[in-house]
């Protein structure tokens, strides 16, 4: 009979995930993993198999915890509304001193050299499901009358999810969070 898990998969994901968004997927090795996990190499293959499908449990963590700032979208009074309350959460995020630069999607999307097509498929899914999160808003608020019917909603879907992408980026080597504010503004006005 085997030794059963002594420890939390949730709180060792978490901090694998933490690892993988910092150094990347490459760049960790499994001992940056055991030593974050404070797993035995034992314990890691067990319950995970392999880095990758870690990687992937990882990312599929963090989808699920990014899903409270994408319930501001859907869940939004009005469209100009969700949107800068959206961005402002992404902001406060990408900006966070405790934690990795950036966001993890979007840093494992530049890496994306992986011929796995589970990964791609996960990194593709999480920009659609983003953009028609988008999409689907700003079509609310053509329906109220709150953005010009004439705009185009996929376009300025496309463009949401850019400027979502381009923030987690620049925050990796910039630090001017009002840039980025007054650039979320100017597109906010342009709705």
């Amino acid at each position: 009979m085997g030794r059963s898990r002594e420890f939390n998969k949730e709180h060792v994901i978490h901090k694998a995930m933490l690892v993988f968004w910092e150094k990347g997927y490459e760049a960790t090795s499994i001992p940056d993993l055991l030593k974050a996990m404070e797993l035995s190499r034992s314990s890691l293959y067990e319950t995970f198999v392999d880095k990758e499908t870690l990687y992937v449990e990882a990312m599929q963590y963090y989808k699920k915890l990014r899903q409270k700032k994408r319930n501001l979208l859907v869940n939004a009074s009005s469209a100009k509304v969700g949107i800068r309350q959206y961005f402002d959460e992404h902001i406060t995020s990408a900006f966070d001193e405790n934690l990795p630069k950036g966001c993890f999607i979007t840093n494992a999307s530049l890496g994306l050299d992986s011929p796995d097509e589970q990964l791609r498929k996960l990194i593709r899914d999480s920009f659609e499901e983003l953009e028609q999160a988008f999409d689907e808003l700003l079509s609310k608020g053509q329906r109220t009358g709150e953005i010009d019917s004439k705009k185009d909603i996929k376009v300025l879907s496309h463009l949401l999810l850019n400027l979502n992408h381009s923030i987690n980026v620049v925050s990796k080597v910039k630090s001017d969070k009002k840039m980025v504010y007054d650039m979320m503004n100017t597109v906010i006005e342009m709705l």
